[in-house]
């Protein structure tokens, strides 16, 4: 396989990049569409689309991203504690952006993405699946 001649740490941001650009579109789906068709305020819709995010997440990272050394049970647990902090990390800042600042939800969304992408990254690599060559 020729994806296999790049370094292990290219090869790993790669997946982390494709599996976060599909935990986005399921995150951003269900927020745009809680929002324009269901008329949810942004901060209740962004969560519920994290929640369906964090489920993609889990799956995609598992299986592309991470050489998990843990079993689903115990990186599930450590997946859900990494997890229950970007769901509050992005609570706040989309409270503090979209609420407090009335500043437009969709650009403010990309930025608290950017945000909890690297909290994220960083959590599940040396906490959640223990990646070997951490």
């Amino acid at each position: 396989m020729p994806f296999r001649r790049y370094p292990r740490q290219f090869r790993q941001l790669a997946a982390y990049v494709v599996a976060g650009g599909l935990t986005a579109v399921a995150h951003y789906g269900v927020l745009v569409g809680l929002v324009e068709l269901g008329r949810v305020d942004p901060v209740p819709a962004t969560l519920a689309g994290f929640v369906v995010g964090a489920l993609v997440s889990y799956t995609l990272n598992r299986w592309m991203t991470f050489d998990a050394t843990r079993g689903h049970v115990e990186a599930g647990w450590r997946f859900a504690v990494i997890a229950a902090g970007g769901f509050v990390l992005t609570g706040i800042l989309m409270h503090l952006f979209v609420s407090r600042a009335g500043l437009p939800y969709l650009p403010m969304q990309i930025v608290t993405t950017g945000v909890v992408m690297v909290f994220s990254f960083l959590g599940h690599k040396f906490f959640s699946f223990a990646d070997r060559a951490a």
